[in-house]
C-alpha cells in the first residue's frame, strides 16, 4: 500500500495543478454569452466601450443594434462597417443575407466558428486554435494591419481566401458584393486588452474605415426571420426584411430580442409590423428551455465547486487504507508478546501519551473486574466493586473515571492503585 501511495500521490499532486489550471483558464475565459462581452455600453474588462469611445473620438458614429433584423436594414444603407462581436449566435438565415450587403459595407467577425462561416459561405475554414492570444506582427500589406503593428489577433487560425495577416489570425477578404474582415481573436477589442500592444490602433483601423459602425450587442440565440426565404429584391434588400408576399410588412416582423423574448413568426404580427406577443418560433422555446440554474450562480462558484471536489476525491485516496477487501498473510517471524507490549508501551512513553495510556489500563480494570463480579442488571461496576471490597465508592470512581495523569509517576501510581484494586475483588471473591 506504501509502494502504491509513492505513485498515487505524485501523480494525484499532478493532476490537481492541471484541474486548477484548467478551472482558471475557463473561469478567466471570456464567456460570449455574458451580455458585457464586446458590448460598447459596457465598461467591464470584457465590454466594448473604450473601442466605441476611441471610435467616437475620431468622429465615427456608433450604432448599437441588439437585433440582427435592425443590424441589417441599417447596414443595407452602405457607407457603414458591421461588427459581429458573437457571430455564433446569430441565426444562419441572417448570417446567408450578409452576402446581399452592398460593397459600401465592411464586415468585420470576431472569432467566428466553422458552423457560423459556412452559414454565411464565407470561403474559410478554422484551423489550430491557440491556448491564448499571441501579439505578432503583421506580415501582410492590408493598411489597417501595417499601421497597428504588432497586436494580439493570433488565437484563431484560418485558411482560405483573402489576404491573410498575423500568422492567418486576420484575414481580409472581398466576398460577394462585401468587403469581410474575419479575426480570430477579440482581445484587440475588449476594454482590458485594448491599451496592450497595438490592440487598439487595429480595433479602430478596422471599424473607422466608413463614417458608420453598426455594433451588433447580441449575446443569445435569436428565433429566425419572421419571413421565409425569397429571391433577393432587385435593390438588394435581404429577403427577409423586403416585402412579405403575404401583405405584411417584413421589417423586423415577428423577430424577438437577443433573448429571444418576443415571436418569431411572422404570421404574429399585425398590420403596422409591431409584434402581437404571440408564441414564439421552434428556436426560440429552445433558447426559453435552457437551465436557469447555470445562470444563478457565478462561475467562480462552479469552479470553486469543481475544486472542492476533486480535493475531496485526492483526500479519500490518500486516507484510503486498501482499495479492496482484506487479505490474510502469514508473519514473516513469530513475535513475542512481552515485545510488543514493551514496544507499544515505548511508543506511548516517548510520545508523552499518558491520557491514552491511562484509558487503556482503566479500560483493562474494568473488563476484570466485570468478569470477577458479573453485576446484575441496575448495579453499576463502582457500586458492585465497593459493595465487595467496602472501600469508598468515590475513591473507586476516581480510579476508574478519574483525571488525566500529569506525569509519569502518577501514571505508574495510577497502575499500582488499579492492580491493587483488582487484587482485592479477586480476594473478596
Amino acid at each position: 500500500m506504501r509502494r502504491w501511495h509513492r505513485f498515487s500521490v505524485p501523480l494525484g499532486a499532478v493532476a490537481l495543478v492541471f484541474a486548477v489550471t484548467g478551472v482558471a483558464y475557463a473561469v478567466n475565459e471570456p464567456d460570449p454569452s455574458d451580455p458585457a462581452f464586446l458590448s460598447p455600453v459596457s465598461a467591464d474588462g470584457i465590454g466594448g466601450q473604450r473601442l466605441a469611445q476611441a471610435l467616437a473620438a475620431r468622429g465615427v458614429q456608433v450604432e448599437r443594434e441588439t437585433r440582427t433584423s435592425d443590424a441589417l436594414v441599417s447596414a443595407q444603407e452602405g457607407d457603414a462597417t458591421l461588427f459581429v462581436p458573437v457571430p455564433r449566435v446569430v441565426h444562419p438565415d441572417y448570417l446567408a443575407m450578409l452576402r446581399l450587403l452592398p460593397p459600401s459595407t465592411r464586415i468585420v467577425l470576431v472569432d467566428p466558428a466553422r458552423q457560423a462561416l459556412d452559414d454565411a459561405s464565407i470561403p474559410l475554414t478554422p484551423r489550430g486554435r491557440r491556448w491564448a492570444a499571441r501579439a505578432v506582427p503583421p506580415g501582410c500589406a492590408v493598411r489597417e494591419a501595417r499601421s497597428a503593428g504588432p497586436a494580439a489577433a493570433l488565437r484563431q487560425r484560418y485558411e482560405g481566401e483573402g489576404v491573410h495577416c498575423y500568422g492567418t489570425g486576420l484575414v481580409h477578404l472581398s466576398w460577394q458584393r462585401a468587403d469581410v474582415v474575419v479575426i480570430g481573436a477579440s482581445d484587440p477589442f475588449r476594454n482590458d486588452r485594448i491599451g496592450e500592444h497595438g490592440n487598439s490602433a487595429l480595433a479602430t483601423g478596422l471599424l473607422a474605415d466608413h463614417p458608420r459602425v453598426v455594433w451588433l450587442d447580441l449575446h443569445k440565440l435569436e428565433p429566425p426571420p419572421g419571413v421565409t426565404d425569397e429571391p433577393g429584391s432587385p435593390d438588394g434588400v435581404p429577403p427577409s426584411l423586403g416585402t412579405d408576399p403575404r401583405g405584411g410588412s417584413g421589417d423586423g416582423e415577428g423577430e424577438g430580442e437577443g433573448d429571444g423574448s418576443r415571436g418569431g413568426e411572422g404570421d404574429g404580427t399585425g398590420s403596422d409590423g409591431s409584434s402581437s406577443g404571440g408564441s414564439t418560433g421552434s428556436s426560440a422555446s429552445n433558447v426559453d428551455d435552457e437551465n436557469p440554474l447555470w445562470d444563478a450562480f457565478p462561475p467562480w462558484f462552479w469552479a470553486l465547486l469543481v475544486q472542492l471536489a476533486l480535493a475531496v476525491v485526492l483526500v479519500a485516496l490518500w486516507r484510503a487504507r486498501r482499495l479492496g477487501p482484506p487479505v490474510t498473510e502469514p508473519l514473516p517471524v513469530t513475535v513475542r508478546s512481552a515485545e510488543t507490549v514493551y514496544g507499544r508501551g515505548r511508543l506511548y512513553r516517548r510520545a508523552k501519551a499518558r491520557g491514552p495510556t491511562a484509558d487503556i489500563l482503566r479500560a483493562a480494570a474494568r473488563d476484570r473486574l466485570a468478569q470477577l463480579l458479573t453485576p446484575t442488571p441496575g448495579v453499576s461496576l463502582v457500586d458492585a466493586v465497593a459493595a465487595a471490597t467496602g472501600r469508598d465508592p468515590e475513591q473507586i470512581e476516581g480510579l476508574l473515571d478519574g483525571p488525566t495523569p500529569e506525569s509519569d509517576e502518577e501514571l505508574r501510581r495510577l497502575q499500582s492503585d488499579l492492580d491493587a484494586l483488582v487484587e482485592a475483588v479477586r480476594r473478596a471473591r
